[in-house]
């Protein structure tokens, strides 16, 4: 690990991207739905506005004649997208704390009690808002009741109490990309039952004017127009579904990977360090 007073301190106000556009942000990887959902309505419109150009064909018919569906498939998709984008960056920021010593670089440092505000003075020059990163919160909030526990396992205990309910908000922020992910093939159904309806309905035209040969065409065309509509929907619907599936798969993978890594680094930098006084153990007693 280089030396930290070579690395400008991290600010996360200043580099999450939420921020940045104006919008509250929360701590850790959860990504604000009304953020995310602005990105995907702009995306869905420069989407379609580029599709309406391009030559006719039948990727173009995909999106824009298959029903109002596909339009609602699509718009899901760049939403979810949208938030796992902005969940890797935060994942990214979220990182860089743990190339930062949480404690003073002399060898023979111990903490205790009386040194604890050392640690505490040591993460804010690692970042001028250290709560909002969930490595620095963790050690912050064992400090600030390090003077009142007398064990090392106390000081674990609340360590690991801190990353169960990381485990659980990193559960969370994935709650509406899980939505979409539900939504996202019914909709397709959905478009399915409605061509399916409208290829039922031609057909019945068809037979009450079988006698006419020209009817008997145009129907078929409508038959075939609501076939195309009842498979295309579905088609789609569950394309998107499997590469959000996919990606949100790796997301999880590597926020689980970094809670475990904060979890590592709580354990070296704090929990290996810690050291009882005598008279803290007499007190305890």
């Amino acid at each position: 690990m280089a030396d930290d007073k070579s690395k400008p301190p991290l600010n996360f106000f200043e580099t999450d991207i939420e921020r940045r556009c104006g919008f509250s942000s929360n701590s850790g990887t959860f990504a604000h739905p009304w953020f995310t959902g602005i990105v995907a309505l702009v995306l869905t419109v420069l989407f379609y506005a580029i599709v309406v150009f391009l030559p006719s064909s039948y990727y173009t018919d995909l999106f824009l004649k298959r029903g109002p569906t596909q339009h609602a498939a699509v718009f899901f998709g760049f939403w979810a997208m949208a938030i796992l984008i902005v969940k890797h960056q935060k994942l990214r920021l979220q990182r860089q704390a743990l190339q930062y010593d949480a404690i003073p670089s002399e060898h023979h440092f111990v903490l205790s009690s009386q040194t604890a505000d050392q640690v505490v003075t040591k993460l804010h020059e690692n970042a001028a808002d250290p709560e909002r990163f969930i490595v620095y919160n963790r050690i912050l909030v064992a400090i600030s009741n390090l003077k009142n526990l007398g064990r090392v396992s106390d000081v674990d205990d609340m360590l690991r109490s801190m990353a169960d309910r990381d485990e659980s908000s990193h559960e969370t922020s994935f709650g509406l990309v899980n939505g979409f992910l539900w939504a996202i093939p019914v909709l397709g159904f959905i478009g399915t039952v409605l061509g399916l309806g409208q290829s039922i309905a031609s057909f019945s035209s068809l037979l009450d004017n079988q006698n006419d040969m020209s009817g008997i065409v145009a129907s078929l065309t409508q038959v075939t127009a609501g076939l195309s509509t009842a498979f295309d929907t579905t088609l789609l619907a569950l394309v998107i579904a499997l590469v959000l599936q996919l990606w949100m798969t790796l997301q999880k993978t590597n926020e689980e990977q970094f809670l475990d890594d904060c979890s590592e680094y709580c354990m070296r930098q704090i929990v290996s360090r810690i050291k009882i006084l005598p008279y803290e153990q007499n007190r305890e007693i």
